[in-house]
């Protein structure tokens, strides 16, 4: 399986935060869920593969290519979403069209038009007049409307409300369909990459924590709660992270390491991040 996005050693230091060794592949034709809390390195990573910023060191390939070397070619196959609508307010989607119809080769008037439609955004209305999820909406289209063979998403259903997410996740759930066509999302929402996620890629402090097919992940570990002095009862090889509470412990085992006997519950996506974050070595 080739890949559309490779990042070997990413290393990018500010005065206060860094990103050291960043590292992981987004296979042709999936979709990866990137996440970790804010300030983890998200957004800095991102703007990196667009080299909105520069690296310092390491290697960045996007469709097997040098992401600085062939960065035009490269960024004629990219739709990108941030949390936000970036464009002139008094613009109407309109005259989006007529502006971006000259950025984009493969611009795409007729599938824009019909984006527009299918979202109701209205053709006249200026972008500082539509709601967060109409410009949303609006950013979402304006990114498809070239064709592109790769979508990265920055928080794009941050603060929307659930019906619109959904909407929006469908429309991702239909780009993916092509098996040319590749998604990295960034969100904190996590229960939207449980829906469609093909792997996840966890980032905290600057530093990839994993990054694994999503579905060997939720499968892969599970919860066991119990006391302390339960807990001695366990496989110590098993046990991975560990959380004290009220009631006693929780910990994160490894599942394929602990027999039938015990019972377990399955983890969530951000029970699994909370686990690596905030809980200890057992």
């Amino acid at each position: 399986m080739t890949n559309a996005i490779e990042v070997r050693n990413l290393s990018k230091r500010f005065s206060q935060f860094q990103l050291e060794n960043v590292t992981f592949q987004l296979p042709k034709g999936t979709i990866m869920g990137f996440v970790g809390e804010n300030g983890a390195g998200k957004t800095t990573t991102i703007k990196c593969l667009l080299n909105l910023l520069k690296k310092e060191q390491g290697e960045i390939k996007i469709f097997g290519l040098d992401h600085v070397e062939h960065e035009t070619e490269i960024k004629e196959q990219i739709g990108v979403v941030f949390d936000d609508l970036y464009v002139p307010d008094i613009l109407n989607p309109t005259q989006i069209n007529n502006i971006f119809e000259k950025i984009f080769n493969r611009w795409d008037e007729n599938f824009y038009v019909e984006l527009l439609k299918r979202f109701k955004i209205p053709f006249k209305k200026p972008v500082k007049q539509l709601s967060r999820g109409m410009r949303m909406k609006l950013s979402i289209a304006m990114a498809l409307a070239h064709h592109p063979k790769l979508l990265i998403l920055d928080e794009p259903t941050s603060g929307l409300d659930p019906i619109v997410r959904d909407e929006i996740l469908d429309l991702f759930m239909e780009f993916i369909q092509d098996e040319d066509n590749s998604i990295l999302f960034s969100t904190h929402i996590t229960s939207d990459l449980e829906k469609i996620a093909d792997y996840i890629t966890f980032i905290h402090e600057g530093k990839i924590v994993f990054s694994k097919n999503k579905d060997e992940l939720l499968y892969n570990y599970g919860i066991w709660k119990g006391t302390a002095e339960q807990s001695m009862e366990l496989p110590e090889h098993a046990k991975v992270r560990m959380q004290k509470n009220a009631f006693g412990v929780e910990i994160l085992v490894d599942r394929k390491e602990v027999n039938s006997a015990f019972t377990l519950d399955k983890p969530s996506i951000e029970e699994i991040m909370l686990f690596f974050v905030k809980g200890v070595q057992p």
